[in-house]
Formats: C-alpha cells, sequence, structure tokens
C-alpha cells in the first residue's frame, strides 16, 4: 500500500484565538492550548500480543484503569487498516439527544475510542454538531490519544440546538477535498504528494435539519474527478435510539447515493436500538469503525 504514504510534516497547531476560516483536518500537531490533547509522544508500544476482543457496547462505564491502559497494536489485528487513516467522530448534540440517546452515545464511545485511538498515530478528532471548541478553528477536539480524554470531553457537553448534519459535514469535508486536490496536482508534475485518507463516524439520533444527501454526492462526484482511490474517504453513521424515520433516513443514505446518482458507495449505517442486555459485539465494532471504507464490513449487519 505504497501509495497511502504520510505526509513527512505533522498536523498544525491549533492557535489560541481562532482566526476566521476553517483548517483542514489534514497537518495538524498535538497543541498544548487543546485542553484534551495528549502532550506526551504518540509512538505506540512494540507488539506484546494479539489484541483480543474489543469492549462490549455496555452502558456501565469503563474503570479508570480501562480509560488509562492503550491496547496492544498486533499487525495481524482486523483493526490495522485504521493505521492508515485520519478519523473524525462527528457528534449529534441536539436537543433530542438528551437523556438516552446521549448515555447511548457515551456508552458507544467507550467501546469505539479505544480502537480509534490506538490505530491513528496522531490522535482522533472529535466535532459536534452544535458546539464549539473556543480555542479551536473550526472548533473541533483534535489530536485525542486516549479514552479518558474522550470520556472527558463528552462530558462537558450538554445537548441543545437543532441537527445540522449536512453542515457541519461541510465544514469537515471542503478543506479536506482541497488537500485531495491539490496532492493531485502535484501528483500531475512529478511531485510526491498523498492525502491521508479520512474516516468519519457520525454518531446521531434523528433526521438531519439540512441537506446532508448533496453535501455527500458533491464529495463524492469531486473525489471520482480526482481518481481517488476508493478508500479515500468514509462516511459512516452510527444510529441510537429508537427514531424510525431516522432509521429510514439513514439506509436511503448508504444504499440509494451509489446507484442514483452513479458515485462510488462511501457510506454506511449502523442503526442502534440499544436494547437492555444488547451489546455491540467484535464483528459490529469492526463494522462501524471501517464499513465505509471495506466493503465486505459493509455487507455486514450488527
Amino acid at each position: 500500500m505504497g501509495f497511502l504514504k504520510r505526509f513527512s510534516s505533522k498536523r498544525s497547531s491549533i492557535p489560541a484565538q481562532a482566526p476566521t476560516g476553517f483548517q483542514s483536518p489534514i497537518g495538524r500537531m498535538n497543541d498544548p492550548t487543546n485542553p484534551f490533547a495528549t502532550t506526551v509522544p504518540t509512538r505506540r508500544p512494540r507488539p506484546a500480543e494479539h489484541i483480543g476482543a474489543p469492549p462490549p457496547y455496555s452502558a456501565a462505564p469503563n474503570s479508570a484503569a480501562d480509560l488509562a491502559s492503550p491496547m496492544q497494536v498486533c499487525d495481524d489485528s482486523p483493526y490495522v487498516f485504521l493505521r492508515e487513516f485520519d478519523t473524525i467522530f462527528l457528534i449529534d448534540d441536539s436537543g433530542s439527544m438528551a437523556g438516552r440517546s446521549w448515555r447511548e452515545t457515551s456508552a458507544a464511545l467507550a467501546a469505539i475510542a479505544p480502537i480509534c485511538t490506538t490505530y491513528d498515530a496522531d490522535g482522533i478528532d472529535i466535532y459536534f454538531l452544535n458546539h464549539r471548541n473556543p480555542n479551536s478553528t473550526h472548533g473541533g477536539y483534535t489530536n485525542i490519544t486516549t479514552t479518558a480524554a474522550v470520556q472527558n470531553l463528552f462530558q462537558t457537553v450538554r445537548p441543545l440546538g437543532g441537527t445540522p448534519t449536512g453542515t457541519r459535514l461541510s465544514h469537515i469535508l471542503r478543506p479536506y477535498l482541497s488537500e485531495v486536490a491539490d496532492s493531485i496536482e502535484r501528483q500531475s508534475h512529478g511531485h510526491e504528494a498523498t492525502v491521508k485518507p479520512l474516516n468519519v463516524i457520525v454518531i446521531t439520533d434523528g433526521v438531519p435539519s439540512d441537506d446532508v444527501e448533496s453535501v455527500i454526492v458533491n464529495a463524492a462526484k469531486k473525489l471520482d474527478s480526482y481518481g481517488a482511490e476508493s478508500w479515500q474517504v468514509g462516511i459512516q453513521f452510527f444510529q441510537v435510539g429508537r427514531e424510525p424515520e431516522a432509521a429510514e433516513n439513514l439506509i436511503e443514505l448508504d444504499d440509494a447515493l451509489s446507484g442514483t446518482y452513479n458515485i462510488r458507495d462511501m457510506v454506511d449505517t449502523v442503526p442502534w436500538t440499544g436494547d437492555e442486555g444488547q451489546e455491540l459485539t467484535a464483528q459490529g465494532l469492526l463494522k462501524v469503525c471501517l464499513g465505509s471504507v471495506v466493503r465486505r464490513h459493509d455487507r455486514r449487519s450488527v
């Protein structure tokens, strides 16, 4: 997979005062002004033993030891493909998420975050639909490398407002697609330039209040025109709660867009009811983490 080479430069730091504009998720570094970024080096330990089954999806909080201890990395782990991606979580913090859906989201993050933070060497990024990080140019929290930091951040946010999923996705995708276009242009002139693929995991319980479909379709058309790899961008919708209209909407994004618009399939959905005693299995976690970029996981059910 030599074509998936990383930029030699790390991510740029986030200024303490937010200027106007949006900074791409590509090219950032750990930033001491980000209260949720880890300042210690992010080099991973050498493989010691095969990675065990991931933690179950459960409402029970993780212990302090679990939050602080990194998962061990093994080269033959089914999650190892995540190393090639920058992972971004986009979390619905609209008013409808208050209560059960918010608790389910917290539990889902407790199960998924340890995997993603382990395999994204410079940390995951977290965005909310409404809440903004006042110390960030783009309102997100970047370079998060521990599950404890994820949980601490989640506890500082309260659900309030609408569901502008399309708008927030556009904020993330637009500068990233510009990076991809620039890299293609540099390659055409004989320069080595590759953009790390992007894996966006959206956790939501409701129907968007804006147009998500056109954002995804436009992004897919641009990637197709660039000749980008099929896994250059993946968008995984993980639905919490029991809203049937939301489930139908997300399934349509997964199943209908590619055929309707003759574009790449870069969307996957995972509906979740959160029934008592139900757990997100190891196979389910694989689908959440990789379903939008690996087709065999897209075809699986949770």
